[in-house]
């Protein structure tokens, strides 16, 4: 008879799970290529210590990075092909989880047991996804993927960093279209169009559009937030013609809460282009485009690295920030009611 698998988040606080990253959805991890077939290796995410765990066939599985014996981290371990070996005393894990041997004590009560939480994971667009639920919700939730991740028509290539900072910064400047016409005025792509604007709040039935109401297809004009079993954003930026086919230029935005003070993003761009136009788009990007993308990228970091951590606690709001104030609460109600249900 197996023992259940230990849940992550167990007895978290609504202050621990706001500042950490919500539970019970699907979260980014990391890029897939960070773990080659046949290797493991360490991250953190939600706050918490996991082993990526990838099979010499490719299979790829996700578990908390803790001998269940004496604690002791399994990415210190060896990789033995379909499982993992503690280095401390030997003691294997299967991908599920499972403790297989204990070769200090064969036949020991150990064994057969499912000890070490395992994660669901998914792979798309080159990122690995993991579902973090809690003791209450271990089945994963539905998970519906960025429409743009998987058209066969549209082309997509993921940039990732990991900033020092909250991971609510971080799709808060994503929810904050306004901050393009300023902060990234001296870009390639953003230089154009008002300095002024009214925005609004358009539901949708999987989150919500914020958008100015006096201009569109010009700057950074809109933005959707989507919370499809994982949260992530949309929005476009016009391109000019000498920037090859395919129209405007769409990102898809995710963020992996890392810890309280770090957060992995992830950066989908993104365009409609087939054939030879999909070959002249990658060219492009990779010979001219990609430069100027991670320039407006570290403008975005080097701002948010530079705010204090309590500066969502001392601000002065005004119309252009309605996005991020219904972010905050929607978020801040989560966690909440996470945390009293734990």
């Amino acid at each position: 008879m197996t023992t259940p698998t230990p849940r992550v988040g167990l007895a978290a606080s609504a202050d621990h799970i706001y500042a950490t990253g919500l539970r019970n959805q699907w979260h980014p991890v990391v890029p897939s290529d960070f773990v080659a077939p046949g290797a493991m290796r360490k991250v953190t995410a939600l706050g918490e210590q996991w082993l990526l765990f990838r099979r010499p066939d490719g299979a790829l599985s996700m578990l908390a990075d803790r001998c269940p014996h004496r604690g002791a981290p399994l990415s210190l371990g060896k990789h033995l092909g379909d499982r993992v070996a503690c280095w401390y005393h030997g003691v294997e894990i299967e991908t599920d989880g499972t403790v297989s041997s204990v070769p200090g004590l064969p036949g020991c009560n150990l064994e057969g047991k499912k000890l070490v939480t395992s994660l669901p994971v998914r792979e798309i667009g080159g990122a690995i996804l993991a579902y973090f639920g809690d003791e209450k919700h271990p089945d994963p939730a539905e998970l519906t993927l960025p429409e743009p991740l998987t058209d066969p028509d549209v082309d997509a290539i993921l940039c990732y960093a990991e900033w020092n900072g909250p991971w609510r910064f971080a799709v808060e400047n994503l929810l904050d279209p306004m901050h393009g016409a300023f902060l990234h005025h001296e870009s390639h792509t953003m230089y154009d169009g008002d300095t002024t604007a009214k925005f609004r709040i358009r539901e949708t039935e999987r989150g919500y559009f914020f958008e100015k109401t006096d201009q569109r297809g010009v700057n950074f004009d809109w933005v959707e937030l989507c919370r499809t079993g994982v949260d992530w954003v949309d929005l476009t930026i016009p391109y000019p013609p000498s920037a090859g086919p395919g129209g405007p230029f769409g990102i898809v935005g995710m963020v992996c809460p890392v810890d309280e003070n770090r957060t992995g993003v992830f950066f989908w761009r993104y365009r409609r282009v087939q054939g030879w136009q999909r070959d002249t788009w990658r060219f492009l990007y990779k010979t001219l485009i990609e430069e100027r993308h991670w320039q407006v990228l570290e403008q975005d970091r080097v701002m948010l690295e530079a705010m204090p951590a309590d500066a969502d606690q001392r601000e002065n709001l005004y119309q252009h920030d309605l996005g991020v104030v219904r972010l905050r609460r929607m978020y801040r109600a989560e966690a909440e009611a996470q945390a009293s249900a734990s």
